[in-house]
């Protein structure tokens, strides 16, 4: 099971785009705290059944959208012609 500020920042996940205001100030204003403790929550909410049960789409999206940003900071991850690195 999730608390409620989990289930937030998951519904918030899934529809920041649609805001007037950047991300980073909504996330703030919503959630009370930086834009790395936020992320830092999220991470740690990734790894919680109770997400994936609560939104499987969304936390999949969200696990491989981790992955790809994980490889570009190592420097793995697929060359230009679209094949794997290796």
């Amino acid at each position: 099971m999730i608390t409620d500020r989990q289930r937030a920042i998951l519904e918030f996940e899934r529809t920041w785009w649609t805001l007037d205001d950047t991300r980073e100030r909504a996330i703030r204003a919503r959630f009370q705290c930086s834009v790395d403790e936020y992320h830092g929550e999220l991470n740690e909410l990734l790894e919680l059944p109770g997400a994936l049960e609560h939104d499987e789409l969304l936390v999949r999206r969200l696990e491989r959208q981790r992955v790809i940003r994980r490889r570009e900071r190592l420097g793995t991850g697929t060359d230009a012609s679209g094949g794997t690195s290796k």
